[in-house]
């Protein structure tokens, strides 16, 4: 069962799905796309005001980078519970955090912005940020 109605939900979840990024209902879902060898990017997504001012907003500036993951996932928070429960049990030894933007390689997690990096911040700052680890862990692809 959701937290919010998902009439209210659905544009949040099409900020980043208009995207290219690929929503994980299920912790099967989760699991599948996780187990990827390359690079992942998997967004805990939320409702909150730092969500929708900073998180998703600097990860559509982020994804306009010529490095990207291989592959962008997102998870709701409050609304997919179940899958959001599992994709914070591949986010170990991070604590429970919404919003929270991973990236994982190999299925490791290589680098991570909690709530507390994205809280108070600016979509260019949490671009920035993330455009640096897809530097450091990503190789650039042709899209």
């Amino acid at each position: 069962m959701s937290m919010y109605d998902e009439s209210l939900v659905k544009p949040l979840r099409e900020e980043l799905t208009r995207l290219g990024v690929k929503e994980l209902k299920t912790p099967a879902e989760v699991d599948s796309a996780l187990k990827h060898a390359g690079t992942t990017l998997l967004v805990v997504n939320s409702v909150c005001g730092c969500a929708g001012g900073a998180a998703r907003p600097g990860i559509a500036l982020a994804l306009k980078h010529s490095v990207r993951p291989d592959q962008s996932t997102t998870v709701f928070a409050g609304q997919d519970a179940e899958a959001t429960a599992r994709a914070r049990e591949h986010l170990k030894p991070f604590p429970p955090s919404s919003p929270a933007i991973a990236l994982l390689k190999a299925g490791k997690v290589v680098a991570m912005l909690e709530r507390r990096d994205i809280e108070g911040r600016s979509p260019q700052d949490v671009a920035t940020r993330l455009t640096s680890a897809f530097d450091q862990h990503c190789r650039a692809t042709a899209r």
